[in-house]
């Protein structure tokens, strides 16, 4: 069963204090799991041709792949996306009339490996020495059950308010731990893309899709990521996420995969 999008406000104030706090939180059984069966069953035939026609490794490491999502069904579907509590929860962190950047996964196979720890942006303001509120956050959702074995993503809590060489050093000293987040199909992370973290080995034979959607402030365009919207489907949207996609390029047809556009470097924070 999913969370009722009627979430009580003392509940989306938990969770937004707590990505506040800590960088992240998971939030239960907010989506269907039937409608992310829909997902994980039209993705892998974009897994298979993005490997097939040479997909760059560049930027995730040995057998990890970046794939951008089509905007089209199933992906394109706003009891995600524009889902009421998450938005709630989003507009908490990064302020009204925030944008939609970014659908895309992060899957890894066996044969992957740990990634360095790394940022997914960095600091607004980098010559200040001090971090802002959140201006990015990523909302990931797995399209499987994510276990200790294939591959969960592991955070280091409270590092998005850190100098990264700090941050490095005590996760060095152990005095901060990079935690393994462990998911079910269903559960959200809203993380702000600041907070130290790296992916892990899937020692599994069964692909780990991690779905990551972009949310940014209002005023922040990032060109390394953009989703392609079909012209018919803007124009089936609500007013409300016409908005949120208003910055991402409208084309007549969408490509279903783009394998030689797939260089968002995360490494390079």
């Amino acid at each position: 069963m999913t969370q009722s999008s009627m979430m009580s406000q003392q509940a989306i104030s938990l969770y937004t204090q707590e990505v506040l706090r800590d960088g992240f939180c998971v939030v239960s059984s907010l989506f269907s799991r039937a409608t992310l069966a829909r997902w994980r069953q039209a993705f892998h035939p974009l897994l298979d041709a993005y490997i097939t026609e040479g997909g760059s490794e560049l930027n995730r490491g040995s057998a990890r792949y970046y794939v951008t999502l089509p905007f089209v069904e199933p992906f394109a579907d706003p009891s995600i996306f524009e889902h009421d509590a998450l938005l709630a929860i989003l507009e908490g962190l990064v302020g009204e009339d925030f944008v939609m950047c970014q659908l895309a996964t992060d899957t890894p196979l066996r044969g992957s490996d740990y990634q360095p720890t790394h940022r997914d942006a960095p600091p607004l303001f980098p010559e200040t020495g001090s971090e802002t509120p959140p201006f990015q956050l990523a909302v990931n959702f797995p399209l499987v059950d994510v276990t200790a074995a294939n591959g969960p993503i592991e955070i280091a809590r409270g590092t998005h308010m850190l100098p990264k060489a700090e941050a490095l050093a005590r996760i060095e000293a152990g005095t901060i731990k990079l935690e393994p987040i462990l998911m079910q199909a269903g559960d959200v992370m809203i993380r702000d893309v600041r907070g130290l973290h790296r992916g892990t080995p899937n020692r599994t034979d069964i692909p780990r899709p991690m779905v990551v959607i972009g949310y940014s402030r209002r005023w922040l365009q990032r060109p390394e990521v953009d989703i392609e919207i079909p012209e018919e489907t803007y124009r089936r949207l609500s007013p409300r996420a016409q908005l949120m996609l208003r910055y991402n390029p409208r084309v007549d047809a969408v490509s279903p995969h783009r394998p030689k556009q797939e260089s968002y470097d995360t490494f390079a924070y």
